[in-house]
């Protein structure tokens, strides 16, 4: 029997496998497909303190490499989420959940962190600052490791639940944030999160989303994604989970190799809602092929070749 066991810090997971937050709902839509207790854990969809409507259509846009997304955050805040979604989950859903957080403010962070962290049905607050402060002239809180770094140390003195931060590929050095994250007391980071990208109609020259730039993801980030999680691996001792063109069983190993504890699928499960189970079900078989008994053993295997 294959040992497909992880810890992410004290939260045992059954898999490693994630669907991203975004791309799963809040969870339980998807439990008409399978039966989504198969999920080493489920991030939720995106949460602000207030209610959003997100950005005009169009906002997401097919490419060759991925797909684009402008969804702005559209939720209807924490309140209604932890009101109305999380019981709906815990209906069809028994295993770890991990809230996934935004905010344009510090202040904003913490009070959406806070009502999340009361809660019983959710395991790990994830904090994705790729959103702009708009306190600062709309720069992005992790593009810069002091803001970063103060939305962690926020977040961490308010909660008692782990603390994930969920770190932008947008910046010259990855390694400069999640270093800054992991010394204000971050319990874990995530990345990558998507992309800038752009797609443009060749017929009329117009941008395929509203937005003109937007989030690219898909297959092509992934050696990216790699790329980054093996230099921040290098460089703090946290657990990662690894986020980024994840779309097989192969990628799943890839991305623990470089030092992932936990991979996040995304886009993958816009393409095929089967997508995470079909990865489960063929990691054990993965396994047996390449002599892997217990999948955690395999976590920064890589860096013994260096």
């Amino acid at each position: 029997m294959k040992d497909l066991s992880v810890k992410l810090g004290n939260v045992e997971l059954k898999n490693p496998v994630i669907p991203a937050s975004g791309t799963f709902g809040f969870g339980y839509e998807m439990a008409k497909f399978y039966d989504i207790n198969k999920l080493g854990a489920i991030s939720l969809k995106g949460t602000t303190k207030d209610a959003r409507f997100g950005n005009p259509t169009p906002r997401i846009a097919d490419c060759r490499e991925g797909v684009l997304n402008a969804i702005g955050l559209q939720n209807p805040g924490v309140e209604k989420v932890i009101a109305n979604e999380l019981p709906k989950l815990k209906e069809v859903y028994n295993g770890v959940r991990i809230a996934n957080i935004s905010g344009f403010s510090i202040e904003e962070y913490v009070y959406t962190a806070n009502e999340f962290d009361k809660k019983t049905d959710v395991d790990i607050l994830e904090i994705n600052i790729s959103c702009p402060n708009v306190k600062h002239g709309g720069m992005a809180f992790g593009t810069n490791p002091d803001q970063a770094a103060a939305v962690c140390k926020a977040v961490k003195d308010a909660c008692d639940k782990p603390v994930y931060m969920k770190l932008s590929p947008n910046v010259t050095d990855i390694v400069a944030i999640a270093k800054a994250c992991a010394d204000a007391g971050a319990d874990g980071l995530v990345l990558i999160n998507t992309m800038l990208g752009m797609v443009v109609n060749p017929r009329t020259g117009r941008p395929a989303v509203s937005t003109v730039t937007a989030g690219f993801s898909g297959p092509a980030v992934k050696p990216v994604a790699l790329r980054m999680v093996y230099q921040v691996a290098g460089a703090v001792d946290l657990p990662i989970i690894g986020v980024g063109g994840v779309a097989t069983a192969d990628d799943v190993i890839e991305m623990m190799s470089v030092g992932a504890t936990a991979v996040q699928v995304g886009a993958q499960n816009l393409v095929d809602p089967y997508a995470c189970s079909k990865i489960i079900d063929d990691l054990p078989v993965k396994m047996e092929e390449y002599g892997i008994d217990k999948l955690s053993d395999i976590i920064g295997r890589t860096r013994s070749f260096i």
